[in-house]
């Protein structure tokens, strides 16, 4: 179970990276997040 746990944490942190990615720099400054910041953020949603 925890190996199944962790792909899916790995997966919902790629998605988080790839949709915060795909945003322009003005929506990432509206929600304040820097784009050097978007892998930390991930991190942080998913619990790692």
């Amino acid at each position: 179970m925890n190996m199944a746990r962790s792909f899916s944490n790995w997966r919902k942190y790629r998605q988080t990276v790839t949709e915060l990615g795909r945003m322009t720099e003005r929506e990432l400054n509206d929600l304040g997040i820097a784009r050097s910041d978007i892998r930390q953020v991930a991190r942080n949603a998913v619990g790692f």
